[in-house]
């Protein structure tokens, strides 16, 4: 008996869904394209919210933003659930090889008590801020306007809370379950803490979920991770606090990696008009002036007689960021 195989071609009888076919052509779509694009509801609302009834469910006049396409908000890693979960896991992978590594060891029984005091005292309060940070971006995926948008806000939320599980780990690393009780104590009635959790919670009460997009993600973020896990960090590596370094290595490199995503959305938008440009360098001298006053007593505290000089370069580089987005700051 005699066997033939052969290869037969079948062609689709269709490349991608209609919603995307109105977009890109009736061409195959990514996976991002397709958990993405053209699927913010806009239609057949049943009714409007009762606590809002001049707008509906979805609504573009949430923001003073205006934008012609809400989907050219795009997030240039293209994260879908399914890239954004591989990313983050691998992550956590390196983090957890970290931490072992920590306690089996015994180095964090290493680091100067000095390092080890101003790590629990600035870092640990410091996952208040990230809780912040997750109830921001999580309004912003509830309430704003664009797939493209809101999806990475939520994985944004999400992985501030990543961040301050983090942060409460390296409390019990170095101090146990007593040192999370006393951060709590410094963040509710320290006056060292005070102006960041007034500024933090003022955040809480915006109703304009751009405008928190930029005093949230671009301004009080793009002011705090280099201060806290850029310079800080080099200080505790030269002075014996490795160990610390190591522990905080998934927070530096998230913040260069989102960092991108969030400076593509303020590009973006300031260049989609002059009121935008306006208006979001408005928001971002507000902010940035409430931000700076609330760092300088934690950057003094940590840092020193160097806070100055470190506060400096952090605004100046900072600036320089916005300058690049189009910003006049």
């Amino acid at each position: 008996m005699q066997i033939d195989l052969r290869t037969v071609a079948i062609k689709p009888l269709r490349n991608t869904f209609d919603h995307l076919v109105e977009r890109f052509g009736d061409k195959p779509a990514s996976r991002y394209q397709e958990g993405s694009y053209n699927i913010q509801q806009e239609h057949i609302f049943h009714y409007r919210p009762s606590w809002d009834a001049d707008r509906v469910l979805f609504d573009k006049k949430r923001t003073k933003i205006q934008m012609t396409d809400w989907y050219a908000l795009k997030d240039p890693r293209q994260f879908y659930y399914g890239a954004y979960t591989i990313t983050r896991a691998r992550q956590q992978e390196a983090a957890e090889s970290s931490f072992d590594m920590i306690e089996e060891r015994g180095l964090a029984e290493l680091i100067p008590n000095e390092q080890k005091q101003i790590a629990l005292d600035i870092l640990l309060p410091l996952r208040h801020v990230e809780w912040g940070g997750n109830m921001g971006n999580a309004y912003i995926s509830a309430y704003g306007y664009g797939t493209v948008m809101t999806q990475a806000c939520l994985y944004h939320a999400m992985d501030h809370l990543g961040v301050a599980q983090y942060l409460t780990r390296i409390g019990l690393v170095l101090d146990g379950p007593d040192a999370l009780d006393k951060a709590k104590d410094d963040w509710m009635s320290g006056a060292l803490w005070q102006p960041m959790r007034r500024h933090v919670e003022n955040l809480l009460v915006l109703d304009d979920w751009f405008e928190i997009f930029v005093a949230q993600n671009l301004v009080l973020e793009g002011l705090s991770y280099p201060l806290f896990y850029d310079h800080l960090d080099s200080e505790f590596s030269a002075n014996g606090g490795t160990a610390i370094s190591m522990m905080t290595r998934f927070m530096g490199e998230w913040a260069g990696e989102t960092a991108k995503w969030i400076d593509a959305q303020i590009k973006v938008a300031a260049a989609e008009s002059p009121e935008n440009k306006a208006l979001l360098s408005d928001w971002v001298k507000q902010y940035r002036a409430v931000t700076l006053d609330a760092l300088t007593p934690l950057a003094k505290c940590a840092l020193g007689d160097k806070a100055a000089g470190v506060l400096e370069d952090v605004l100046t580089e900072f600036n320089a960021r916005c300058a690049k987005l189009g910003l006049a700051v």
